[in-house]
């Protein structure tokens, strides 16, 4: 959560809960274009030698004025830029690799780090190109990124986005960003929240289309053309393992006009034997890749606070709560979610109040649909003054609580089923663990990063993932990383990915 708003934004007791429980489940899905492809990189081929600023593709592409228009609300729907010069030169390697193999070398790119946890890469007309750091922290080589990069560079070469646009008059962009992304009713229309943000598909066809093109790029630019199986096969890993529900079939349909995953892997698989046989030919690029991600930041930037297990911090607001175990917390740009088992939601934001507004008053001034006002009485929560209510709507039961600390008003919203038994625990949590952090507990508190280990002589699977930080199944999140099977073992010298501070 990036800081509270300037004005409440109405909560409704009927949109609330499963909304907030689709939102997480959105999130687990990669937004992105499904037919992601890998590839790895060939050393002798050099990087294209024009510069890829947004100048060079606005004159290159009068078609480019339709992604200059959008790129603004797309950087800032995601974050920002993520900047850091030895990631842009590792990204920017590939894609000129790329370049010199596209189907149109004159075309030039615009290639942007996306400041977003998310697993996604997508593009608009013009030579745009969106890549989040996300995705960069989930590939595990130089040839999975390229593959990546390659299936979005056909689809502006195959001119997609454009296709799609003469087809869709109600979409705002001519690229697969849905309408709904572009606006926010958020004070200052900035940061729009993660999980809302959906590409609009292109078509079947399309895509297929773009798998062929992209496969045949990594290939002639010396990449090993079956890294798109590969990293299609970890992006279904990561998907199951944020689901809410781990044992889901999710299926990896993203989007309904997509083709199922196993079509998609099967295919990538086909069109790479073209150039020999598996494991064979191509270079991945693991030791360069893995030297130029080495410190990127995972999961939430510093200003949006931590999510630590099952517990909530924010250095810059001060604050710091816990959900109850077995509840999964997702971290937006305009709200903290968690949806835990049961269907049980919660939410919390915050928003600004200079006039000191009596919080009773407050919690009682319309924003919550179905207050019930005899439940409505003020309350102390760890020394700070908040205010509690119930409230019904539909097939829903909330806990609303709200609590002040100086000129803020933070606010809890916990929703159940009616009749559920879990609204009194839920919510006695959120009040109890809520306080005002220490300048001890402000001072410690690090963001993550992908660092780069290498095994020595006695190192485990078990043992690399025990330095694993920010989450409680380290086990599996480390194989996920590393692209490792339940068979896996570790070699010593052979470098592999944690997540620490």
């Amino acid at each position: 959560m990036a800081k509270a708003t300037q004005e409440a934004a109405t909560v409704s007791g009927r949109g609330v809960a499963r909304p907030v429980a689709a939102l997480l489940l959105a999130g687990t899905l990669l937004a992105g274009c499904q037919s992601l492809i890998e590839q790895s990189y060939e050393p002798t081929v050099s990087p294209s030698s024009n510069p890829q600023i947004v100048e060079e593709v606005q004159k290159n592409d009068p078609r480019a004025q339709m992604g200059a228009r959008e790129h603004p609300r797309i950087v800032a729907s995601y974050g920002g830029e993520y900047k850091d010069a030895k990631t842009e030169r590792l990204v920017a390697r590939i894609t000129g690799a790329l370049t010199a193999v596209s189907e149109n070398p004159n075309q030039s790119y615009r290639i942007t780090i996306l400041n977003s946890p998310a697993i996604n890469a997508f593009a608009l007309p013009g030579g745009y190109l969106y890549v989040t750091r996300g995705l960069l922290a989930l590939a595990n080589d130089a040839s999975e990124v390229a593959a990546v990069l390659s299936h979005e560079m056909a689809h502006v070469t195959a001119n997609h986005g454009i296709e799609r646009q003469k087809k869709e008059e109600a979409e705002v962009i001519a690229s697969r960003v849905v309408a709904e992304v572009l606006s926010s009713n958020i004070a200052g229309k900035q940061a729009l929240a993660r999980g809302k943000l959906r590409l609009a598909a292109f078509s079947r066809n399309q895509e297929l289309q773009a798998d062929v093109i992209g496969v045949r790029m990594l290939g002639e630019a010396g990449y090993d053309p079956y890294a798109a199986a590969r990293f299609l096969d970890s992006m279904a890993a990561y998907a199951r393992f944020t689901a809410v529900d781990p044992d889901a079939d999710q299926s990896l349909d993203f989007l309904s006009s997509h083709p199922n995953a196993p079509q998609r892997v099967e295919l990538a698989r086909l069109h790479a034997r073209a150039f020999g046989a598996e494991g064979t030919i191509g270079d991945r690029g693991r030791d360069y890749y893995l030297a130029g991600i080495d410190g990127l930041l995972y999961g939430d930037a510093p200003e949006e606070g931590y999510v630590r297990g099952e517990t909530f911090l924010h250095g810059k607001l001060g604050i710091r709560f816990e959900v109850p175990e077995g509840f999964q917390i997702d971290n937006k740009a305009d709200a903290v979610l968690a949806t835990g088992p049961g269907d049980v939601a919660i939410r919390f934001d915050g928003v600004a109040d200079s006039r000191g507004q009596d919080l009773v008053n407050y919690i009682s001034s319309g924003w919550v649909t179905g207050l019930k006002p005899e439940t409505i009485r003020p309350i102390t929560i760890n020394g700070l003054p908040g205010a509690t209510a119930r409230a019904a709507a539909d097939r829903w039961e909330f806990d609303v609580t709200v609590v002040r600390i100086d000129s803020q008003i933070y606010r809890f919203l916990t929703a159940v089923p009616a009749g559920s038994k879990a609204l009194e625990p839920t919510a006695a949590i959120l009040k109890g663990s809520f306080r005002k952090l220490t300048a001890a507990e402000t001072a410690s508190l690090k963001p993550l990063r992908v660092r780069v280990v290498t095994a020595r002589p006695g190192d485990t699977v078990a043992s690399l993932a025990g330095r694993m930080m920010g989450t409680d199944r380290k086990l599996d999140l480390f194989r996920l990383i590393n692209a490792m099977t339940a068979t896996s073992t570790v070699k010593p010298g052979e470098k592999f990915k944690i997540i620490a501070e």
